[in-house]
C-alpha cells in the first residue's frame, strides 16, 4: 500500500441559500486506503461525494478545497470535470435503477465509458464490458439486457462494473452492497479490495451497514448534520469511540422481537401454486423460443393478520417478481392469489382497484417510485385522492401531517419535492405513501436498505407498532437478516426463483435445514454467532 494523500477535502462547505448542509469539512484519503464515511441519512456525507465529482446543482454554493493528488479541482470547468469523471474519480451511486439509462442497452452504457476514456473499439469495448460483469459476478449475455430487466442488486453490480471500468485512482462508493445479499456483498467488496492491492485505488466507502465498515474499512469518519464528529482508524473507533454520537450509532443495531400473533389471527393473504415466468427473447430471428425463464417456481403459503414473513435470498431469486405476482402487476403470473378471502386472479384491472387499497408496497428504489414533478404532499395524498374522493382537502392534509409525523418526517417538509430529501428520507416519504391507506397488507421491498442503523430502529419499532394497533400482514423482502430477524415470525429463503426453506424465524437461525441458507447466516455473522451460544 502506498502512502500520501491522493484525495484532499479542506474546509468543504456547501450551503444551499444561506443553509450549510457541509460545514468546514477537512478529510484525507491515502492511496490504497479505505475511508469510510457513516453518519444519519441528511448529514452530508452524499453531497460530499458528489462534490468531489463535480455533480452539486448550481443552486450549491461550495468553498474549500477538494485536492486530487497535486491538482486543485475546486475551479474546474465542466469540460476538466468531464475528463476526470469516470477515469481518475469514478462514484457507484446509492440508486442505480435511477443512474442507469433505461433507453440503452447494460451493454452499450458500459462500453461508452470504455470508448470515451481508452479509446477502444466497439468490438474492444463489448469484450471488455463481458469481462466487468463476470467479475461483479454476472452473466456476461447481461450485456443484452434493458435495466428494468434487472434486479435492484444486479443493477447496482452492473453500476459496480461500470465505475470500475477505467481502473480510476479514487473510487466513491455511495451504498455500494445497499441492493446486495449478504454472500454477494461479501464477494464485491472483496474484489474491490484486490482491486486496490493491484492499482492502489483509495477508496471512500459511504455507508450506514457498520458490519461492512468494520471489516473493510481502514479509516472511519463520522459526520453528523453536515459536521465532522471524529476520525479514527477502524480498530480504534470500534473499540474506543469518543464522541457521544459515534457511542450512539454503534450502539444502533436492529434488535427486538415481532409482535406476538392472535391466537385466531384472521387470514390476509393464501398463495396457491403461484407462478411467474419471463418469456426468453430469440437470439435468432429462424430459431425457435426457447423456453420461458421460470422467476417463481410454485409457491403455496398463507399470510396471517398480525404476521410478517420474511424473504430472503441473493439478488435475482425471484423476490421482487413474487411480490409483484401477489399484487396482481405481473401478466405473466399464473396460479391463484386470495387476498381476505376474495380470489384477485383473473380479475380486471377495474374490478381489482377496491382491492388495491387492501394491499401496498413500498419499493425497494424509492427515488425512482417518487414523481419528481410531485410535492411530498402529492405523492403521500395521491392514494387518499383516488380511494377516499369524499374527504376535504384539510382533513387530507391533517392525515398526510399525521403519517409524516409517524414516520419521522417534519410535516413542515411537505411542500418539497423528492430531489429535495436525502436517500432515507425518501425512503421515508415512500412508507408514509404506503401506510396513509391503512392496508391489510404491506409488501415492504427491502424498507430500511436506504437507512443509517439508527433510524432503521425508528423504522422497525414504528413497523411493530402499526402491525399491532391495525393487524398488518407484513410480507418482508430484504438482505439484511438482523433486520428479519427483528421484525418477521416466519422466514421465506428463496434461490434460483425455488423456495429453498421455510420456518419460523428462531428454528431457522438456529436450526437451518438447508446448506445454502446455513451460508447465508454465516455471511450475516448469525449462525456462527448461533454455533458458538449453542
Amino acid at each position: 500500500m502506498t502512502s500520501g494523500p491522493l484525495l484532499q477535502l479542506k474546509e468543504l462547505t456547501i450551503r444551499f441559500g444561506s443553509t450549510p448542509v457541509v460545514q468546514q469539512l477537512d478529510l484525507q484519503l491515502n492511496a490504497g486506503e479505505t475511508l469510510a464515511l457513516v453518519g444519519e441519512s441528511g448529514s452530508g456525507k452524499s453531497l460530499t461525494a458528489l462534490a468531489c465529482l463535480g455533480l452539486l446543482p448550481d443552486t450549491a454554493q461550495v468553498s474549500g478545497q477538494i485536492q486530487l493528488g497535486d491538482q486543485c479541482l475546486s475551479d474546474y470547468s465542466e469540460r476538466q470535470w468531464r475528463g476526470l469523471r469516470g477515469q481518475k474519480i469514478a462514484m457507484i451511486f446509492q440508486e442505480p435503477m435511477t443512474s442507469l439509462n433505461p433507453l440503452h442497452r447494460v451493454g452499450r452504457q458500459i462500453n461508452e465509458t470504455l470508448i470515451l476514456h481508452q479509446g477502444l473499439s466497439q468490438r474492444e469495448a463489448a469484450e471488455r464490458s463481458r469481462e466487468l460483469l463476470q467479475e461483479v459476478q454476472l452473466d456476461p449475455q447481461l450485456a443484452q439486457a434493458w435495466p428494468h430487466q434487472l434486479s435492484g442488486g444486479q443493477r447496482q453490480r452492473v453500476m459496480i462494473a461500470m465505475a470500475l471500468a477505467n481502473n480510476p485512482q479514487v473510487l466513491l462508493a455511495d451504498e455500494p452492497t445497499t441492493a446486495l445479499d449478504v454472500t454477494v456483498q461479501q464477494t464485491i467488496l472483496d474484489l474491490l479490495r484486490r482491486l486496490q492491492a493491484r492499482y492502489g485505488m483509495a477508496m471512500l466507502l459511504i455507508s450506514h451497514d457498520l458490519h461492512l465498515v468494520r471489516r473493510y474499512s481502514d479509516q472511519v469518519a463520522v459526520m453528523h448534520q453536515g459536521q465532522l464528529v471524529e476520525t479514527q482508524a477502524t480498530a480504534a473507533l470500534f473499540a474506543q469511540p469518543q464522541a457521544d454520537y459515534t457511542r450512539h450509532l454503534l450502539a444502533s443495531e436492529p434488535s427486538g422481537q415481532p409482535t406476538p400473533l392472535a391466537a385466531q389471527a384472521e387470514e390476509i393473504l393464501s398463495l396457491d401454486q403461484l407462478r411467474v415466468e419471463y418469456a426468453r427473447p430469440r437470439t435468432r430471428l429462424w430459431q425457435k423460443a426457447p423456453p420461458p425463464l421460470v422467476a417463481v417456481a410454485e409457491q403455496s403459503w398463507s399470510l396471517r393478520a398480525g404476521e410478517t414473513l420474511g424473504l430472503v435470498g441473493e439478488s435475482g431469486s425471484g423476490k421482487t417478481s413474487l411480490a409483484l405476482a401477489i399484487l396482481r402487476l405481473l401478466p405473466s403470473a399464473g396460479g391463484e392469489v386470495q387476498l381476505l378471502g376474495q380470489t384477485l386472479t383473473g380479475l380486471t384491472q377495474r374490478a381489482l382497484l377496491p382491492h388495491r387499497r387492501q394491499m401496498q408496497l413500498v419499493f425497494q428504489d424509492p427515488y425512482g417510485s417518487l414523481s419528481p414533478r410531485m410535492s411530498v404532499m402529492e405523492i403521500i395524498g395521491e392514494g387518499l385522492a383516488l380511494h377516499q374522493p369524499q374527504l376535504r382537502h384539510d382533513e387530507q392534509e391533517a392525515q398526510i401531517i399525521q403519517v409524516m409525523q409517524e414516520v419521522g418526517l417534519d410535516p413542515a417538509t411537505r411542500f418539497r419535492y423528492p430531489h429535495e430529501f436525502s436517500g432515507g428520507q425518501r425512503q421515508r416519504i415512500a412508507l408514509a405513501r404506503a401506510l396513509i391507506l391503512k392496508p391489510r397488507l404491506l409488501i415492504l421491498d427491502e424498507p430500511t436498505s436506504a437507512l443509517d442503523r439508527s433510524i432503521q430502529a425508528q423504522i422497525l419499532d414504528l413497523l411493530r407498532q402499526l402491525q399491532a394497533k391495525y393487524q398488518l400482514a407484513y410480507l418482508l423482502i430484504s438482505h439484511d437478516l438482523r433486520v428479519v430477524q427483528a421484525l418477521s415470525h416466519r422466514i421465506l429463503v428463496m434461490r434460483h426463483g425455488e423456495q429453498i426453506e421455510l420456518a419460523p424465524t428462531h428454528q431457522l437461525i438456529t436450526q437451518p435445514q438447508a446448506d445454502y441458507t446455513r451460508q447465508l447466516l454465516q455471511a450475516a455473522g448469525l449462525w456462527h454467532a448461533n454455533t458458538n451460544a449453542g
